[in-house]
């Protein structure tokens, strides 16, 4: 009786896992540069941040509508980082993350790559 009661949960169990991940809404996005962000209006959704520079290369974002979690990476050209690093804040909390309105980034200058997550809401 044992082994029929816990194989009815793990059955269960699977079954709880197997659908929460079908029916995820998480959705991924990849653009080759800034001007398919702006065709797929991915900026105007909050998808991608604004301060993305034009040079930008390689986008890459994933939004979960359900928990409103979204985590993005870019790559820039060298011309447009002192104009990136100008539009955005040093959030002291955090040692080497900036913030820039909603989000929150991370730059690695050497490979010119930005990692980028909207704010937690406080």
């Amino acid at each position: 009786m044992k082994k029929i009661l816990i194989a009815i949960l793990l059955f269960f169990v699977g079954i709880y896992f197997l659908l929460n991940t079908y029916f995820s809404d998480i959705q991924i996005n990849r653009y080759d540069n800034l001007q398919q962000v702006k065709e797929d209006k991915a900026i105007e959704k909050g998808w991608v941040p604004a301060l993305i520079p034009p040079s930008a290369y390689d986008i890459e974002e994933t939004h979960d509508i359900d928990t409103n979690q979204l985590f993005g990476r870019f790559y820039y050209k060298k011309k447009d980082e002192e104009t990136l690093m100008n539009a955005l804040s040093s959030f002291p909390e955090n040692n080497g993350t900036y913030t820039g309105k909603s989000f929150l980034f991370k730059i690695n200058t050497e490979k010119q790559m930005v990692r980028y997550r909207n704010r937690p809401i406080q």
